[in-house]
């Protein structure tokens, strides 16, 4: 027995267990499988192209899948971008607004107390002369000659 012949009868014997496997045995009754069947050049070029197309079909996948992936990790990464930009803005804008709230408070105290002590001396020099209509000198003139 010559080697080509072992060869043909290995590949014979697999492709008599293929044949047998009940999923092929399955597609061969069907009206497709037994056209194929009749048609060995046919079934020979959609075999071929069955697996040459795998390839680029599974590379077209990965890319896919690959693709999908470094979106969602860029979208997740842009969005945490924008919550620490959010983050920083919102914390600059509500300093700004604490200290803005600081000096205006600081200016009203001001001019409260100025103000204030404003109208205490010039009512103060008003009672001390005896000027305020309606209302007499609550205190004796001499007394505030003293506090002063």
């Amino acid at each position: 027995m010559t080697e080509f012949q072992q060869l043909w009868g290995t590949g014979s014997n697999m492709f008599k267990s293929l044949y047998d496997d009940p999923k092929v045995t399955r597609m061969m009754s069907t009206r497709a499988g037994q056209y194929l069947s009749s048609h060995p050049v046919l079934s020979l070029s959609v075999l071929m192209f069955s697996a040459l197309a795998a390839v680029p079909v599974g590379v077209f996948f990965v890319f896919a899948l690959s693709t999908f992936i470094m979106c969602a990790v860029g979208f997740v990464l842009f969005e945490v971008f924008l919550l620490c930009a959010g983050g920083f803005t919102l914390l600059t804008v509500l300093s700004g607004i604490a200290f803005f709230s600081g000096v205006v408070s600081v200016i009203f105290n001001v001019f409260y107390v100025v103000g204030s002590n404003t109208l205490n001396y010039y009512n103060l020099n008003q009672t001390k002369r005896g000027q305020v209509p309606g209302k007499e000198s609550e205190c004796d003139p001499s007394k505030l000659e003293e506090m002063e």
